[in-house]
């Protein structure tokens, strides 16, 4: 029973903090084995010196330029600017104007084919010749336009082996599809390895271009293939009709 007497209180008659003092505890046996324990696993554990804990506490901050750490080397980062903007479509608005109505409006040749033919459901194998033919003297005029540009002087193509040999090539395919006459299907395969090789050649192996001659090239590059692909599908699924029977 507890009361207070006198502001203490106290149990049964005796203070609570002498109670307290007369709980028993554990006692605390430790062997000599254990010390031995103790002192081998410190050891294992703790190779090291001790550190004293302010020496731990005091932190000196790391000096890393803020260039370095948000943006990198900026060598780095200008050259994998100017690589990529080749790529970027927004290049086309530096483009000069006549170049953009020419080279778009020469997709006219490219895309009425195709257009006709799923307007008629019907396939026409002239149209579809007439198509790879436009397509052959395109893929020749790329490969010419790259003489014309390392030929002058202070161009950044120089006329060498790589620049002048590979512009041989997309003319080579373009005369090896004028040849696949009675069959459509391949001279179109030819055309369009000739234009992704152009491509190719344009943006990766042989630079100079401008970027926006480039961004122009990719867009119509990407026109005309898909051009050619479709009239390759409407020749598998339509029937073949020649023109002639259209007057009839």
């Amino acid at each position: 029973m507890i009361r207070f007497a006198s502001g203490r209180r106290i149990l049964s008659g005796v203070p609570v903090w002498r109670c307290l003092q007369q709980i028993p505890r554990a006692p605390n046996y430790t062997t000599e084995a254990q010390l031995r324990f103790h002192s081998q696993s410190s050891s294992v554990l703790m190779p090291f010196r001790r550190t004293p804990i302010n020496r731990l506490l005091s932190i000196r901050p790391v000096s890393w330029p803020a260039s370095r750490l948000c943006h990198g080397d900026s060598r780095g980062t200008s050259e994998k600017s100017n690589s990529k903007e080749g790529f970027s479509l927004r290049a086309l608005t530096q483009a000069p104007k006549p170049a953009l109505y020419l080279g778009f409006s020469g997709l006219m040749p490219f895309l009425s084919a195709p257009l006709l033919m799923a307007a008629t459901q019907s396939f026409y194998p002239e149209l579809a010749y007439a198509q790879v033919v436009y397509g052959a003297s395109i893929v020749s005029f790329l490969g010419g336009a790259r003489w014309g540009f390392a030929i002058p002087a202070g161009s950044p193509a120089q006329p060498d082996w790589m620049n002048l040999g590979n512009s041989v090539v997309p003319s080579l395919l373009a005369w090896l599809a004028l040849l696949c006459r009675d069959s459509i299907a391949e001279g179109a395969l030819v055309v369009l390895m000739g234009l992704g090789l152009s491509l190719h050649y344009d943006l990766t192996l042989l630079p100079g271009y401008p970027d926006w001659f480039k961004a122009m090239r990719t867009l119509l590059t990407l026109v005309a293939t898909f051009s050619l692909v479709a009239t390759l599908t409407i020749k598998k699924f339509c029937a073949e009709k020649n023109i002639k029977q259209i007057h009839n």
